[in-house]
C-alpha cells in the first residue's frame, strides 16, 4: 500500500498553497507505512480548515463539533479500545472553545495521536486572530494589533500532564513523518503541534523556522541524547543556566559541553517549550510512560460489583 491508497474520492478543498496539503500527504504516507487497516481507523476532527481532513482520507471519520474532537475520540476509544483513533484539530478549534476538552484528553492519557495544526490565525472564518496569534498581530478582528498574550500549546500540554509532546512543520515532510510515527507508537495521548502556513491570511509567519535559507539559524532539531547544537556552521549551542536557556558560541567550547537533550526530563522540556522568540525547537520535547485511560476504565468495569454492594460502600446511614 502507498499513501494514495488512503486518499478518498473527495475533492480536496483547501486554498492553493495551503500547508494542509503537506500534512495530508504525510499523514496518508504514515498510514501506509503502518499498514493501517482503513476499517479499523477513525479520524476525528472539530471545526476549521484542518478539520476538513477526515473527508479526504479513506477511513472512518467524524467531523464533529467545534472543539469537541477530544471528547468524541475519548468516547470512541472507550467504546472500542482496539480502534486506531486520530484527532485532527487547529489552534482555534483546540485552544479556544476546545481548550477544556484538550486538557482532559491529555491528563487522562487516552491513546490517541493529536495533530494540532497551528497557523496562528482563524482561516476558515476568514482571518480573525486566534489564541496563538502573537501580540500585535494584525487581523480582521484586530486591525490595530492584538493585545492578547498568545497561548503556548507546548506549555499548556505539559501543564496538563501530557505524556508525549512534540512539534514539527508542514515544510519538512521527512521530519513530520518521523514525528507522526513516534506519536502513533506512543502509549497514550500524543500532542503534535504542526507549524502550518496559511498563505492567505497569515503568510510567512513561520518563515524563519521553515525556510531552508534561514532555518539552520532559527530552528533546533531535537534528538534524544544529543547536544543541542544549531547554526549554518553548527557553531552555536544551548546551555541551561538555572532554568533559563542561553545561546553560546562553540568557537571556544566543545559541543559536548552543551545541553544534552533528554526527552524524559519534564523541567528541561518546559524550558524548551518556553522558547517563543526567533529560536525554536522541533522534535519530541517530552515523553513518559503512564497507564492508558481506556485500559483503566475497562479494567474497572471488569471488577464491577452489584448495585447493593456499591450502595453499601463507604459511609452509610440507616434511617428509622
Amino acid at each position: 500500500m502507498n499513501g494514495k491508497d488512503f486518499l478518498s474520492d473527495q475533492e480536496v478543498r483547501w486554498c492553493p498553497g495551503c500547508g494542509d496539503y503537506s500534512v495530508l500527504k504525510q499523514f496518508t504516507e504514515v498510514l501506509a507505512s503502518l499498514e493501517a487497516d482503513p476499517a479499523n481507523t477513525v479520524v476525528v476532527s472539530g471545526i476549521g480548515c484542518s478539520s476538513r481532513l477526515p473527508y479526504y482520507v479513506n477511513t472512518y471519520g467524524i467531523h464533529s463539533l467545534h472543539g469537541r474532537a477530544p471528547s468524541v475520540a475519548t468516547g470512541i476509544k472507550l467504546a472500542n479500545p482496539s480502534l486506531d483513533v486520530w484527532i485532527i484539530t487547529g489552534d482555534g478549534d483546540a485552544l479556544s472553545i476546545g481548550g477544556n476538552h484538550l486538557l482532559h484528553v491529555l491528563r487522562r492519557n487516552v491513546q490517541v495521536p493529536i495533530l494540532l495544526f497551528n497557523n496562528e490565525i482563524y482561516g476558515l472564518t476568514k482571518g480573525q486572530y486566534s489564541p496563538t496569534s502573537r501580540a500585535g498581530a494584525l487581523s480582521k478582528s484586530t486591525p490595530l494589533g492584538s493585545i492578547d498574550y498568545p497561548l503556548n500549546p507546548q506549555t499548556l500540554a505539559l501543564g496538563a500532564g501530557a505524556t508525549f509532546v512534540a512539534r514539527s512543520m508542514d515544510r519538512n515532510p521527512t521530519h513530520l513523518r518521523q514525528i507522526l510515527m513516534l506519536a502513533k507508537s506512543h502509549e497514550g495521548s500524543a500532542l503534535v503541534e504542526i507549524y502550518q502556513n496559511c498563505n492567505v491570511f497569515n503568510d510567512g509567519v513561520f518563515e524563519a523556522f521553515t525556510d531552508k535559507k534561514m532555518q539552520s539559524d532559527h530552528a533546533i532539531f531535537l534528538t534524544h541524547g544529543e547536544p543541542l547544537v544549531f547554526g549554518s556552521h553548527r557553531d552555536k549551542g544551548l546551555v541551561l543556566s538555572g532554568s533559563q536557556v542561553q545561546v553560546v558560541s562553540l568557537t571556544d567550547r566543545s559541543a559536548s559541553e552543551c545541553w544534552i537533550h533528554d526527552e524524559r526530563d519534564p523541567m528541561k522540556a518546559y524550558a524548551l517549550a518556553r522558547m517563543t522568540g526567533d529560536l525554536r525547537p522541533f522534535g519530541v520535547f517530552y515523553r513518559e510512560d503512564r497507564s492508558v485511560f481506556e485500559k483503566q476504565v475497562h479494567r474497572a468495569l471488569s471488577e464491577t460489583r452489584s448495585l447493593e454492594e456499591v450502595l453499601a460502600m463507604g459511609r452509610t446511614w440507616k434511617v428509622d
